[in-house]
């Protein structure tokens, strides 16, 4: 287990690993700006942030405005994400709310992104009919020095602005249709008039359209952040957790009598919290032998074995038969390693008894037969902790903790890079919903 320093697709521009890009296991699923009007107003938005305009033709963006194109044109994956922390925004259309986040320095900020747009959307929807919407996420810190800069998080606000200032010709005007509505004589100001109609040119119907967002602030929850080379925050109702490398700036010294600090090298005392926490769904029959989950982790293990053994092997022709060949082969090295033949005692053990004593599982391999609980809010944070003590997972990886993904990949081989895409367009890929439902029973 080792925890991650990057943001996802940190350090992974477009032109970089063109075999997850074209087999859109990075960058995939984005919106393509190629309207002449929408890129004049995305270079809108830059201009604002203080950076140069695009001088592409055609660019990509996820749910928070981020292109990888525009990031690789300007030499800055952080150019709308600075020092990690208050992230910024593009809005050109409500589509966006469909369109996943590629680049974040903390998990919760596509669900930010969401629950924004979703509360707003009238508002949203009538604004980006004239206008570009952009601002950040501000969370009162500007940079993070030590985790106490994360623990003063509560809650984040939207400070909203548009290209064309209509939020604030908005206001303006819904000032004078109040002050014409109660002032008897103010229908005789024709200045006040004349301006009104000039609004009302840009704003359309304020009484119709809702043009200011309606719901700004929204509570900072459970997430991961790339800061301090990979942290957890868990939030409980008595107390909070923090999950990460104990030389973190702040570890157990930030608010120790709000806070309880665990390594994340201490697999046992992680795995504990979770379990107490009723984070976990335990080896029960009731869900192992209807999902096959067992059978997948004895399967990334055997594949994790092989890249251990054989990292340069072209493994385009492998199927089940020639893995069962190759585990009859290594026996020893199976053996030795202690994984696969613990797995399969397990299913033996859940077989017979309907659960696993997992107490008499030592640490490191309780993570394997275990899976966040479906229904918990925190059940993608959970199964992405869980990834980190289980690597050579790299479907599951994928699914949940796509930086540890990224990172880990780029330590392939070539040939390993193609086997583990294979693998990824074969198992996940192809009905992604349907994967997620039986293997971990979540749901979108």
């Amino acid at each position: 287990m080792r925890s991650i320093a990057i943001a996802e697709g940190e350090g992974l521009m477009p032109s970089r690993f063109p075999l997850l890009r074209d087999s859109a296991l990075i960058y995939g699923r984005l919106l393509t700006v190629d309207e002449p009007h929408l890129i004049e107003r995305y270079n809108k938005a830059l201009k604002a942030f203080g950076l140069p305009p695009t001088d592409l033709q055609a660019f990509e963006i996820d749910r928070t405005g981020f292109s990888p194109q525009v990031a690789e044109e300007l030499g800055d994956l952080s150019y709308l994400d600075p020092h990690g922390i208050n992230r910024r925004f593009i809005i050109l259309t409500p589509a966006q709310i469909d369109l996943p986040v590629v680049h974040t320095a903390f998990s919760n900020t596509s669900q930010l992104m969401f629950e924004f747009m979703s509360r707003n959307q009238r508002a949203i929807n009538a604004l980006t009919i004239k206008d570009v919407i952009y601002g950040e996420i501000d969370d009162t810190v500007s940079t993070v020095e030590d985790i106490e800069d994360l623990l003063s998080i509560s809650q984040v606000e939207f400070r909203v602005l548009s290209a064309e200032d209509v939020l604030g010709k908005a206001a303006e005007l819904g000032t004078l249709v109040d002050r014409l509505k109660q002032e008897p004589d103010a229908w005789r100001y024709d200045d006040m008039l004349h301006r009104m109609v000039e609004l009302a040119k840009v704003c359309g119907d304020i009484r119709e359209n809702a043009l200011v967002p309606d719901q700004v602030i929204f509570r900072h929850n459970a997430y991961w952040t790339s800061h301090f080379g990979g942290l957890y925050v868990f939030i409980d109702p008595d107390t909070t957790t923090v999950i990460c490398d104990p030389s973190a700036p702040g570890f157990r010294r930030s608010r120790p009598w709000q806070v309880s600090y665990l390594s994340i090298f201490d697999a046992e005392r992680v795995f504990r919290f979770l379990a107490e926490t009723g984070r976990l769904e335990l080896p029960r029959a009731s869900w192992v032998e209807a999902s096959g989950y067992l059978e997948h982790r004895a399967e990334m293990v055997v594949r994790g074995l092989i890249r251990e053994s054989e990292p340069n092997r072209n493994l385009s022709n492998v199927d089940k038969v020639w893995l069962q060949t190759w585990i009859h082969n290594n026996a020893e090295r199976i053996n030795q390693d202690g994984n696969f033949p613990f797995l399969n005692a397990a299913k033996r053990e859940i077989n017979q008894l309907g659960q696993l004593r997992i107490d008499e599982v030592s640490p490191g391999q309780r993570f394997l037969v275990v899976r966040a609980r479906p229904d918990h809010p925190d059940a993608w944070l959970t199964n992405r902790l869980i990834s980190d003590f289980v690597p050579s997972d790299f479907v599951s990886r994928y699914v949940f903790n796509k930086q540890g993904f990224y990172a880990d990949y780029e330590g392939y081989s070539q040939n390993w890079r193609a086997h583990v895409v294979d693998v990824l367009k074969t198992a996940y890929l192809k009905d992604k919903a349907a994967f997620r439902a039986r293997l971990y029973g979540l749901t979108d």
